[in-house]
């Protein structure tokens, strides 16, 4: 029968090239991986730190240490990410260049996309929500700490099995989408695109868990007198993202599934020979894709709302349209899909439709932009380093939403859609909105993590290069598209005007590296020489995550606060409500014990899909196998946690109070 596969269970036959040669990069990365993992055995086994691996980070289900493991994994896959972004501004800087060959190219192309917006943003956003929503709410973790822990370590089995694919296999190079029949075994065979489908399928599912969890955390688990419309605005971000993350992602896991069983068990779904539809893959991945957007969008909102609040020392202008601006958006979210396929025949009809909630979608979006202006208009500003990138959001994001309002015009789209002007505009708003919210986010609460607050003039110092570089790299896309530049070319002719362009990003691009490596260098020098946060609110805060110490001990709060205003702790400060709450008495607080079982289920999840990847089912079986006895063993096993006794309690709060006093002193 045409089409017809057979699955050998010990088939264990490699490909030709399993392990990745011939590229002097590749060698490269290789000696540096290997040196890094003996680097980490050597330091782990000589100051003999490997209980307190397991014990303290491996086995926590503490929100505040998964939400730092998740940003530590951001920022790597941010650096992974840039070099990539680097190595193909490099090949593209000048004409006929052959830096990169067009499978190379192909394949950075695929990994850089993939990365920023599934591996690093996500779990960006991830990690400041897991730092700061249970925080904001006056919780004291998160609803299901398990199975927090355990969505962490699924985004990191599916982030390790998708890196590995550069030196083992080979990358995925059908471009960040997929779109079949590229992505099909015909014209893709070999393990990339298995590496793709099964590393986004595992991190997917612990997403999903992830916006179930802070679902019904924010729901059921505010502090008293904390009505919906009494949360901060990051906290709302919060719960309208994990809305869309549990309308969005399903459609995700079903076309991963689905593309799957077309490439490993001889499936029909996507591939016209067996009355298939190719273009089903392209429908589904943007009825995910699109809302994806605003679950790494409308966080930044949320993030930058708080900066501007605090640092414009005002309450947010038009709290309540800001609420329902970011429910119109996320509304509107699921019905736009179709404008990233107006070039493919849909017709004037369907066109038309998809152009107009397109457009409408900039509505809310806009109402947003006016709510922090009026917040800062005559706000006593404070221009630190967050708020620097908060104020540099606003020109970029409406630079790259203007842009947006002319591709929703489907003629016009006609002309702009496989062109740079294309890749301006959603770097415009995606760097713009949600990068520039992830460095803000993590310097404005890194004294709540770690206790100090990051180096101020060399902070200051990666912004301007970085953003410096970012306009000198993205404002020329647009002009050279509208001269005709079409996007996923891995090299062009000269004498089209394209050159001297092309050159002017990359020296942008590289600018931006140099912002990032300066931002790295700022954390290890703060490291050392931090300025110290003793009091647990170093920005003179509005929210209840201020109103702890810094870090915030493993409890967050010895008594739970009462809310009565928006800005609750701003309003405790200003009517001297703290004292009142302090006189009440210390109760013993119910915590939830530490677990290896998400780091073991995860160990599992990636054995299955390291096989399936190669085809080896019976290594995919053994690997579900100890998923699911994973699970039977969770579901047999009643943990009740165990309780912090009172005098714990005093010893950790009398020893903040001290610090905290003393600290005022010196300051004074």
């Amino acid at each position: 029968m045409k089409g017809e596969t057979t699955v050998d269970l010990f088939n264990f036959k490699k490909p030709e090239h399993f392990f990745v040669t011939g590229e002097p990069m590749i060698y490269m990365a290789d000696v540096l991986i290997v040196l890094t993992m003996l680097g980490i055995v050597f330091v782990l086994t000589y100051y003999k730190k490997w209980r307190w691996l397991w014990d303290e980070w491996l086995t926590t289900v503490d929100h505040k240490k998964i939400g730092i493991m998740y940003l530590i994994s951001a920022v790597l896959m941010l650096f992974r990410g840039g070099v990539d972004a680097v190595l193909m501004r490099t090949q593209l800087a000048l004409p006929n260049l052959k830096f990169l060959n067009a499978q190379h190219y192909n394949e950075i192309f695929t990994t850089h996309g993939t990365i920023m917006i599934i591996f690093m943003a996500m779990p960006f956003i991830f990690g400041l929500m897991n730092i700061a929503v249970p925080l904001q709410i006056g919780a004291r973790d998160v609803a299901f700490p398990a199975l927090n822990a355990l969505s962490f370590w699924l985004f990191a089995a599916g982030a390790l099995l998708f890196n590995i694919s550069f030196v083992i296999g080979g990358s995925p190079d059908a471009g960040w989408t997929s779109y079949t029949p590229l992505a099909g075994n015909e014209l893709d065979p070999g393990p990339g695109e298995n590496y793709y489908l099964l590393g986004l399928q595992i991190s997917g599912i612990g997403t999903l868990m992830s916006g179930i969890n802070f679902l019904v955390t924010i729901l059921k688990m505010r502090a008293p007198g904390m009505k919906l419309m009494k949360m901060p605005m990051f906290t709302w971000s919060t719960l309208i993202t994990s809305i869309i993350i549990i309308f969005a992602f399903p459609v995700l896991t079903v076309a991963l599934a689905l593309l799957t069983m077309d490439r490993l068990f001889g499936a029909h779904f996507f591939t016209i020979a067996g009355d298939g539809m190719p273009m089903l893959w392209a429908n589904l991945f943007w009825i995910w894709g699109h809302p994806e957007v605003y679950i790494v969008i409308l966080p930044a909102f949320g993030i930058f709302s708080e900066v501007i609040s605090t640092f414009a020392r005002k309450r947010l202008f038009g709290y309540s349209a800001m609420v329902y601006s970011m429910v119109a958006i996320s509304a509107l979210s699921f019905v736009v899909w179709v404008h990233h396929f107006f070039t493919m025949g849909s017709g004037p009809w369907i066109n038309s439709l998809f152009s107009i909630t397109t457009m409408l979608i900039s509505i809310p979006t806009g109402v947003k932009i006016f709510n922090w202006l009026f917040t800062l208009y005559k706000g006593r500003i404070r221009f630190t380093t967050p708020m620097l990138w908060t104020l540099a959001f606003i020109p970029t994001f409406l630079v790259g939403g203007i842009t947006g309002v002319m591709l929703a015009s489907a003629p016009a789209d006609y002309q702009y859609h496989n062109s740079y002007f294309l890749i301006s505009h959603f770097h415009y708003t995606l760097i713009g909105g949600t990068v520039f919210a992830c460095f803000a986010g993590l310097i404005y609460w890194w004294p709540k993590m770690f206790g100090f607050k990051l180096n101020e003039r060399l902070g200051k110092w990666s912004f301007w290069i970085f953003i410096i570089g970012f306009n000198l790299c993205f404002i020329p896309m647009y002009l050279i598209g509208l001269k005709g530049m079409p996007r996923r070319i891995y090299t062009y002719p000269a004498g089209l005007g394209w050159g001297t362009w092309n050159m002017i990003e990359t020296i942008g691009a590289y600018l931006m590296g140099i912002g990032f490596a300066i931002f790295v260098y700022c954390i290890i020098y703060s490291i050392r020489h931090g300025e110290r946060d003793t009091t647990g609110d170093p920005w003179d805060g509005r929210t209840l995550e201020w109103s702890t110490s810094s870090p915030a001990p493993e409890y967050n709060f010895a008594r739970i606060p009462q809310v009565n205003e928006i800005d609750a702790f701003w309003y405790r400060k200003r009517n001297k409500a703290m004292k009142v709450e302090e006189s009440k008495p210390l109760k013993p607080i119910h915590m939830p014990n530490k677990t290896g079982l998400p780091v073991i289920l995860s160990i599992f999840m990636f054995i299955a899909g390291f096989g399936f990847v190669f085809e080896w089912h019976l290594i995919g079986i053994i690997g579900l196998l100890g998923v699911l006895g994973c699970l039977a063993w969770r579901s047999l096993h009643e943990d009740k946690g165990f309780y912090i006794p009172v005098d714990i309690i005093q010893q950790t709060e009398a020893k903040w109070k001290k610090v905290s006093a003393r600290g005022k002193s010196i300051t004074s």
